[in-house]
């Protein structure tokens, strides 16, 4: 993700988000292969956001990046880890690609 040129968001084909508008992933496209990235474990709502923890806990969530279409890999499952404030949740890779391939760029997720 570091090597893309510009601001990511010239890259985001999608932007997932729970009904609270928590962020919980995105997809980008990197030199035409589509790269999914979550915030996985407690993590503030935004960019500038504070974790919701005491000052002492310095826990700010691991970023879990992956390919996102693995079509013809037998060991690769189709969940794939999110979560948001308001908890973890496993997301469907089929269906963010389906999402993706009929162009649409926001997805409120349960």
């Amino acid at each position: 993700m570091t090597a893309l040129d510009g601001p990511l968001s010239e890259h985001r084909r999608l932007d997932v988000r729970c009904r609270c508008s928590h962020r919980v992933a995105a997809v980008y496209d990197a030199d035409h292969v589509l790269v999914y990235t979550a915030t996985v474990g407690t993590h503030g709502h935004g960019s500038r956001d504070r974790v919701d923890a005491g000052h002492a806990n310095s826990s700010r969530g691991r970023r879990h990046t992956d390919i996102l279409d693995t079509t013809g890999d037998p060991l690769c499952d189709d969940g794939i880890p999110a979560s948001c404030e308001c908890g973890p949740r496993v997301l469907s890779r089929a269906a963010l690609l389906a999402s993706v391939g009929q162009g649409v760029r926001h997805l409120i997720v349960d």
